[in-house]
């Protein structure tokens, strides 16, 4: 059986970009095709938020159709990632740690270390340039999107578990006014 005589099944797809979300039904052979396919999409699977989309009005969409504005943009940023080196690499991976240097004008220079746990940061620890380390969980998080594992760019940022815990021991938790 090819590929594409799979029959296919009904999904519910997330974008999930912090401050909100758009929400479809994806008709399409497997979850793993849809985030091959959509960038920046988590496939729902936690039955609660499941059952609270069939009172809503989601637009259905096939794999193999145009996609709808919105989805096809990340369709479109999907396919540019394909060609570039690393993309995918760290899609099966349900523990993965990186570090990112972040330097944009609105937050002080520094490199975040994170832990992510099936998609979503669980830990991340704030080293500023002026030596101050913070760490932080998951209720320090107001917002917490699922990061795309297939990004081909992460796979750069990726480091051992034994460096983001030497970094997690030598921080301290967040004092008053540290993010205000």
């Amino acid at each position: 059986m090819t590929a594409d005589e799979i029959p296919k099944r009904r999904f519910l797809v997330c974008h999930d970009y912090g401050m909100g979300g758009l929400w479809w039904w994806i008709h399409a052979r497997s979850a793993r095709e849809i985030a091959e396919t959509f960038a920046e999409t988590k496939v729902i699977e936690d039955t609660t938020r499941f059952s609270e989309a069939f009172t809503r009005d989601l637009t259905e969409v096939d794999i193999d159709e145009p996609s709808p504005p919105g989805l096809q943009d990340l369709r479109e940023q999907r396919d540019a990632q394909r060609t570039r080196p690393g993309f995918g690499a760290l899609a099966d991976r349900a523990v993965l740690y990186t570090r990112q240097r972040w330097d944009e004008d609105d937050l002080a220079a520094a490199h975040y270390f994170t832990e992510i746990i099936d998609g979503y940061r669980t830990r991340q620890v704030e080293v500023r340039d002026s030596g101050e380390s913070v760490r932080t969980g998951l209720d320090d998080f107001p917002l917490n999107p699922p990061i795309d594992l297939w990004d081909p760019d992460l796979a750069a940022y990726e480091i051992t578990a034994a460096e983001f815990e030497k970094t997690w021991e030598h921080a301290v938790p967040p004092p008053e006014g540290w993010y205000g």
